[in-house]
């Protein structure tokens, strides 16, 4: 299977109060490096084969981190691969603008409610499917590119994540308001041949054993090695051995 560690970027100084969108020199403030080098420093137990990026400035240097933190072991990624599909939503006119403002607009209530029927408004104005259907086919394509063992790391943005997460556990995108994707969140897909798993959501804290590589001869818990199989009852997860 192929194992998706999806990280949003760390606070900036306009997280939580404007909506930065694509706006350039967005960077992380000084809680935002310590969250992205103390995940960093989490994942580097964790063999990558890419760490690829949202070309914003936020994701750029929280994915930096994450290789800085791994820097000198052999075999792992020494460079950043941008993919501008896993960039944030194109939020139109409302990019730039305060969320205490936005959330008086009566387009709000419709992105809160049913946001496959929103497209932000102006000529750079995106709708949420489309970036959807955009961010998921990058993962998609990157899971064939890198193969079936692969491991590696995509940092992207709030929403963004949260419409992969909706693709992976089956839902309509009118229910990813229900997922929750914090600064410099883990959240973790493990891509089999017949469905997703999603196996971490909005981690923020823990350790990673579970993220390191099985042995070649341990066999699922299922019992006959087939990494798409559900475990009737739930399993013992990562504690199972």
């Amino acid at each position: 299977m192929t194992t998706v560690l999806l990280v949003r970027h760390g606070l900036t100084a306009a997280t939580g109060h404007v909506l930065s969108g694509w706006t350039p020199g967005v960077s992380l403030d000084e809680r935002g490096q310590a969250q992205a080098k103390a995940l960093g420093a989490r994942l580097a137990p964790v063999p990558l084969d890419a760490v690829v990026t949202s070309p914003l400035d936020r994701c750029r240097e929280t994915a930096q981190a994450i290789l800085d933190a791994r820097a000198g072991q052999e075999g792992q990624p020494r460079e950043l691969t941008t993919d501008e599909r896993v960039g944030e939503c194109r939020y139109g006119d409302w990019t730039g603008k305060p969320l205490k403002e936005l959330a008086k607009d009566e387009l709000w209530p419709v992105v809160q409610a049913h946001p496959s029927a929103v497209r932000f408004p102006g000529p750079e104005g995106e709708a949420m499917t489309d970036m959807q259907h955009r961010a998921v086919s990058a993962v998609r394509e990157w899971n064939d590119k890198l193969g079936k063992d692969a491991t590696y790391v995509v940092c992207s943005h709030g929403d963004v994540i949260k419409a992969i997460v909706a693709d992976a556990l089956g839902l309509h995108l009118d229910q990813y308001q229900r997922i929750l994707a914090d600064p410099c969140s883990l959240t973790v897909i493990r891509y089999t041949q017949l469905r997703p798993f999603v196996a971490r959501m909005n981690d923020t804290g823990g350790g990673t054993d579970d993220l390191l590589p099985k042995p070649e001869n341990k066999t699922d818990e299922a019992g006959d090695g087939n990494s798409s199989d559900a475990v009737i009852g739930g399993g013992a997860g990562s504690a199972g051995g």
